[in-house]
C-alpha cells in the first residue's frame, strides 16, 4: 500500500501549500490560525481570517507571547516595531485567554487594512461610472449653515 510509512496520505488531492508558519486554509477559504501551548497537549485558537498575512501576524503574536524574544517569528521585522506586543513584561505570565484576545486584535487589525487597501486599489482600477459615492467621503463642514437646495426657498 503506498504511504503506508506512517504519514498521512493526500487522497489523491494536492496538498496546499502553507505559505506561514503556524497557519491552514479552511476548505471555503478562510484562514486561520492556531498554537499548541507549551508543555500542554491543548491549543489555543487565534481565529479565521481574509487573509494568510492576518493568520499569519496573529500567530506570530501568540509565539512571542508564549516564547518570548527567543520566537521564531513569520515577521520579525513587523514585531520588532509594534508597541502594543513589546511593551510590558507581562510575557510569561499571561493566560491562553489573554494571549487568545491579543492575537485576534492584531490579525483583526491586518485583516481590515488588508480589506481597505484591496477595496481602495479596486476603486483605483474602476472607471468612474462603476465607483459608487460613499457616506464618508463627502466631509460637510458643521460650522457652517446649510444652503438651500433651491435658491429660490431661503429657510433662514
Amino acid at each position: 500500500m503506498e504511504g503506508s510509512g506512517g504519514g498521512r496520505c493526500c487522497s489523491g488531492k494536492e496538498k496546499i501549500e502553507r505559505p506561514y508558519k503556524g497557519i491552514r486554509m479552511r476548505k471555503w477559504g478562510k484562514w486561520v490560525a492556531e498554537i499548541r501551548e507549551p508543555n500542554k497537549r491543548s491549543r489555543i485558537w487565534l481565529g479565521s481570517y481574509s487573509t494568510p498575512l492576518a493568520a499569519a501576524r496573529a500567530y506570530d503574536t501568540a509565539v512571542y507571547y508564549l516564547r518570548g524574544p527567543s520566537a521564531r517569528l513569520n515577521f520579525p521585522e513587523l514585531l520588532v516595531g509594534d508597541a502594543s506586543v513589546t511593551t510590558g513584561g507581562e510575557l510569561h505570565d499571561m493566560s491562553a485567554a489573554s494571549i487568545r484576545k491579543k492575537a485576534i486584535e492584531v490579525g483583526a487589525r491586518v485583516d481590515a487594512l488588508e480589506a481597505a487597501m484591496a477595496a481602495s486599489q479596486h476603486h483605483v482600477h474602476a472607471s468612474p461610472s462603476e465607483v459608487k459615492p460613499c457616506w464618508f467621503q463627502e466631509k460637510p463642514d458643521l460650522n457652517k449653515r446649510p444652503e438651500p437646495e433651491d435658491p429660490g426657498d431661503d429657510y433662514w
